[in-house]
Parts: structure tokens; C-alpha cells; sequence
């Protein structure tokens, strides 16, 4: 027997133990209703997976990388400091995918609240340079910088600057970049 045909053997056997366990178990004797009470609605009985979906969903392990390249542009617009690890963590993952090695291009479209990211003396900086470091573009708008007053010396040395955060979003995507916004 090959090992799908015992995974889904094995899968089935856990199906049948699953409706047999239902079907034996007794029923917890429900109190009566208080008077002028609602009686409560029965919890939904469920049916037992079906073996085979269950089989190809065990033996499943991702969407193959068959393209030769990938591109990829994260927005970042929001100073919530969970939004921003988030964001930075998602990056290094996809930058981690064995699937992706050699193949993908990323870049981090930076405005509005999100401009913290970029700033010197930030508890970001150690992700940032990491991204930098593994070649990932590092976009921040112009437009934000300005509406905070802020310099490029206030900024990272090693980010670039672009007229408008949106504007870089729109051409990415137009080249067919993937807009990832966590």
C-alpha cells in the first residue's frame, strides 16, 4: 500500500471513529428552561470530514514557484507599532520562503503614519536594516516627510526618497507588482 493510499485509508478510519464516537455518546440530560425562558437552540451536529479532501489537504505543501521572478511592494501607512512589526515580519518571511529564493523582488512603500519607520533612533531600525541588507527596496514619500517636517537627515541614510507614496504604489502595480498591504 503507498503511502496516499494509507493516508487516506487512515483519514477514513478517523471519519468512521468520529461519527461511532457521536452516535455512542450519551446526551448530557439538558435542565428545563426557566419559565418565560427561550428554549435554547441545539448545538449544529457535524458531519465527519470528508476523508478524501482531508487526504489531498495533509499531502498539500503550498503553491509551486514555477515563475523565474516575483515582485512584490508593501504599503506601510499607519504608525501602530503592531502594523509595523507585522508588516517588517511578513517581509522577512516571504524573504525566507524556499520557494521564493533567488526569485523575489521586494520593496516598502513608507507615508503617512508609517514615515516612523524610516526615522532615525527608531525601534524599528534593526528590521529596516535587515530588509536593506537582503536587498529590499526602501521607499518613503516625499509628500509625508514634508507634512512632518521632516528632513532626509532625520531619515535612515539608506532609504530613498519618492514624490508620493500613492504614486509608487500605482506604478508598481501597473508593472505587475503584487500589493501587499498587511
Amino acid at each position: 500500500m503507498n503511502s496516499f493510499s494509507r493516508l487516506l485509508a487512515t483519514a477514513a478510519l478517523l471519519a468512521t471513529l468520529g461519527t461511532a464516537q457521536a452516535q455512542t455518546t450519551p446526551a448530557t440530560p439538558a435542565a428545563p428552561p426557566a419559565a418565560g425562558a427561550a428554549t435554547p437552540t441545539p448545538a449544529p451536529v457535524l458531519t465527519p470530514p470528508n476523508a478524501a479532501v482531508a487526504a489531498k489537504a495533509a499531502a498539500f505543501e503550498g503553491a509551486p514557484a514555477t515563475k523565474k521572478h516575483y515582485r512584490a511592494v508593501y504599503q506601510l501607512d499607519s504608525n501602530d507599532p503592531k502594523l509595523i512589526n507585522q508588516t517588517l515580519h511578513n517581509m522577512q518571511n516571504a524573504l525566507k520562503d524556499p520557494r521564493l529564493k533567488d526569485k523575489l523582488e521586494l520593496e516598502l512603500v513608507v507615508f503617512s503614519g508609517g514615515t516612523v519607520v524610516f526615522k532615525k533612533d527608531q525601534p524599528y531600525e534593526a528590521d529596516v536594516l535587515a530588509l536593506q541588507q537582503a536587498g529590499v527596496i526602501l521607499s518613503q514619500c516625499a509628500n509625508s516627510m514634508k507634512a512632518y517636517k521632516l528632513t532626509k537627515d532625520d531619515m535612515l541614510p539608506y532609504i530613498s526618497v519618492v514624490p508620493t507614496g500613492n504614486g509608487e504604489l500605482i506604478i508598481r502595480q501597473t508593472e505587475g507588482w503584487v500589493l501587499v498591504h498587511p
